[in-house]
C-alpha cells in the first residue's frame, strides 16, 4: 500500500520542520533537509528552560525570562511581531491573532495570518523595529537579533521547539500566558489531548519499524525530538534511535543502514522533492518490508515538522500507516 496523506481542505502551508529537523522551531540539523523542511529546527532545551511567567494568571505587568533575557510587559502585547511559523500558529490558535501584526515569510498558517517578507533565519532589526512591535517572538538568536533588540527596548521571546509532546503543552502555555491568553491557551491545550489519546489508541498493539526520511540524504528523526517522541508515543520501534549516538534528534542515515534495520514503515513528507514512487524504485531498496509490501506514506510537512495544534493530524495519520503495516 503506498499511499499519500495530506491535510484536509487546509491551503496554505505552515513552514518549516526546524532548521535542525535536518538542521521551530525550534534550530539547526542541516540545511540538508531541504526547502521548508530544513527551516526551522528544535534546540535541545525543554519548555521549562525557557521561558517562564513569574506569574500563575494572566495580570500586568508581567516579568517573563527566556534565551533573549528577562522582559517585563506592562500591558497586554497588541503589537507582536512572530519570527516563528510555529508560534505564530499557535498564537492564533490561542485567541491572539489579532495581537499579531507581522509573521515571518513562512508563517503561511493559518491563512490570515498577516505573512511579510521578514526573515527568521536572516533577519534584520530595522525592518522589525519598523512595525513598532510591543513583543517580538523568534525561533532562535540569528544576526544578533536579540541583542539589536534589546538596543532598541524591544520585547523578544525566545520560543524553542519542545523536545517531546509533553513539553510542547508547555510551551503553548507560556507563550498564551505571555500574551494574556491563559484561559484560551488551557482549552486548546485540553482539545490537543483529547486528540492526542484518540489519535494514539489508534496505534497497532503490534510494534511497527518505522524510519521517518527527512530528505535525500537520509536524515531522519530519533526519539530525541518530538517528531521521535511521535513514534515513542505510538510505540512504533524508530530505527533511527541506534544512529543518534549524540542525543541530537536528527541522525543522518546510510543507504546500508536503512537496508539492514528492515523499516516496515517508510515516512516522507510532500516536501522532500520527489516521490513515495522514486523511494520505491531506490536500487537495493527492493527487499525492504515497507517496499516489498507498498507500506510508503507521504505526510504533510508543516504538520509533521512542527509542534502544534495540528500535531494530532500528523499522529492519527501515523498511527493509521502503522496499523495498515502491521496488519
Amino acid at each position: 500500500m503506498i499511499r499519500t496523506i495530506r491535510r484536509p481542505l487546509v491551503a496554505a502551508l505552515v513552514g518549516l520542520v526546524t532548521l535542525t529537523a535536518c538542521a521551530d522551531d525550534g534550530n539547526d540539523a542541516d540545511g540538508a533537509a531541504g526547502s521548508d523542511a530544513a527551516a526551522e529546527a528544535p534546540a535541545p532545551a525543554s519548555a521549562g528552560e525557557d521561558a517562564m511567567p513569574m506569574q500563575e494568571a494572566d495580570g500586568y505587568p508581567l516579568t517573563f525570562t527566556s534565551s533573549a533575557g528577562e522582559w517585563t510587559l506592562d500591558a497586554m502585547p497588541e503589537r507582536i511581531v512572530s519570527l516563528s511559523p510555529t508560534a505564530t500558529e499557535m498564537l492564533f490558535a490561542v485567541g491572539a491573532g489579532d495581537q499579531v501584526i507581522a509573521a515571518d515569510e513562512y508563517s503561511t498558517y493559518p491563512p490570515e495570518a498577516p505573512t511579510t517578507d521578514l526573515s527568521g533565519f536572516d533577519p534584520n532589526v530595522e525592518a522589525i523595529a519598523a512595525y513598532d512591535p510591543d513583543l517580538v517572538v523568534i525561533a532562535y538568536d540569528a544576526n544578533d537579533l536579540v541583542a539589536g533588540l534589546t538596543q532598541l527596548n524591544i520585547p523578544v521571546l525566545m520560543s524553542f521547539a519542545p523536545v517531546d509532546i509533553e513539553s510542547g503543552y508547555g510551551v503553548m502555555a507560556e507563550l498564551g500566558q505571555i500574551v494574556g491568553r491563559s484561559s484560551e491557551t488551557a482549552e486548546v491545550i485540553a482539545v490537543m489531548r483529547a486528540e492526542m489519546d484518540t489519535a494514539v489508541a489508534a496505534a497497532p498493539d503490534t510494534s511497527v519499524r518505522v524510519y521517518h526520511e527527512l530528505d535525500d540524504m537520509y536524515f531522519s528523526v530519533s526519539s530525541a525530538g518530538f517528531v521521535g517522541d511521535v513514534y515513542s508515543a505510538l510505540g512504533a520501534e524508530n530505527i533511527a534511535d541506534p544512529a543518534d549516538t549524540d542525543g541530537y534528534g536528527y541522525p543522518q542515515l546510510t543507504e546500508e543502514y536503512i537496508v539492514d534495520a528492515d523499516p516496515e514503515l517508510i515516512v516522507i513528507t510532500d516536501q522532500v522533492g520527489y516521490t513515495i514512487d522514486d523511494v520505491a524504485a531506490r536500487p537495493g531498496w527492493v527487499n525492504i518490508t515497507a517496499v516489498a509490501d507498498r507500506d510508503i506514506v507521504q505526510v504533510d510537512a508543516d504538520i509533521s515538522s512542527r509542534w502544534g495544534p495540528r500535531l494530532p493530524e500528523f499522529v492519527t495519520a501515523v498511527a493509521e500507516a502503522m496499523a495498515d503495516a502491521a496488519g
